[in-house]
């Protein structure tokens, strides 16, 4: 494991800048970081995380082209304007999903719900819950719950195996509270020991490459395991090494480990 922690560290210290986030090398934050700003950043990283799926080019183009200023108008304004369809989500999705959180903005922010769950038991996942909780609720009452916001927001499962990994959730949660050259480090409250690895197929493929991982799942059971291991790696930051496990993987470079 010694040769396996040398090379996460030497490949987080390379990856640890700026400008591995670029156009030519695109990854949501390219969009996110032109929101530090906002003083609803925390809500605009989040649409932004939960429609990080798919292609990293087709999700940037995406980003890209939604108008966040919407989030400042009226539910009015929001109804009237023109959303992009992506994926499995219809253009009336992303529309309803602005609607959702344009109401979070203006009744109780994401950070307040998130830290309510966590403040619990110092469990990042009761904040998660919590937040896909509050949005199904919202969708339940305002009438605008479809298969395609389902799939976007996830579901509250009390059995880590067999469940989604929750990679979108954890990948913002990563940029809310880790700070370095990629993270934005604004919820100190959240201890970044706390936090869970995003696992994507990426980093799935390259932690079973690495023997970081031996079991064949991709659910939320494996991210934690990968995350308790990573721990031994560095107890206070485990998921510092998800961006270096990540370009590992979509580079295919783990091919030649």
């Amino acid at each position: 494991m010694r040769d396996i922690k040398a090379l996460l560290d030497q490949h987080y210290l390379l990856k640890n800048n700026s400008n591995e986030v670029s156009v030519e090398n695109p990854d949501p934050l390219l969009i996110v970081r032109r929101y530090k700003n906002s003083d609803i950043f925390d809500e605009i990283a989040l649409i932004c995380a939960l429609l990080s799926y798919g292609s990293v080019g087709q999700i940037v183009r995406t980003l890209d082209s939604l108008d966040f200023s919407l989030l400042h108008t009226s539910v009015g304004e929001i109804q009237k304007a023109a959303f992009p369809h992506y994926r499995f989500q219809t253009s009336e999705d992303i529309r309803n999903l602005f609607i959702v959180f344009y109401k979070i903005i203006h009744t109780k922010r994401v950070k307040s719900i998130v830290l309510e769950g966590y403040d619990k038991n110092k469990n990042i996942l009761e904040g998660v819950y919590l937040v896909i909780d509050r949005v199904s609720k919202i969708l339940q009452k305002s009438y605008l719950k479809s298969r395609g916001l389902e799939f976007l927001i996830g579901k509250v499962s009390q059995n880590p195996k067999g469940s989604s990994p929750l990679k979108r959730w954890n990948m913002y949660l990563r940029w809310m509270v880790r700070k370095d050259n990629l993270d934005f480090g604004r919820w100190e409250e959240i201890n970044k020991s706390d936090l869970i690895l995003p696992l994507d197929t990426h980093t799935f493929k390259v932690s079973q490459k690495l023997g970081l991982l031996d079991r064949k799942s991709y659910d939320l059971y494996s991210a934690l395991l990968i995350t308790d291991l990573l721990k031994k790696f560095d107890a206070n930051d485990p998921v510092k090494y998800d961006f270096a496990l990540y370009r590992l993987g979509q580079s295919r470079e783990y091919r030649f480990l």
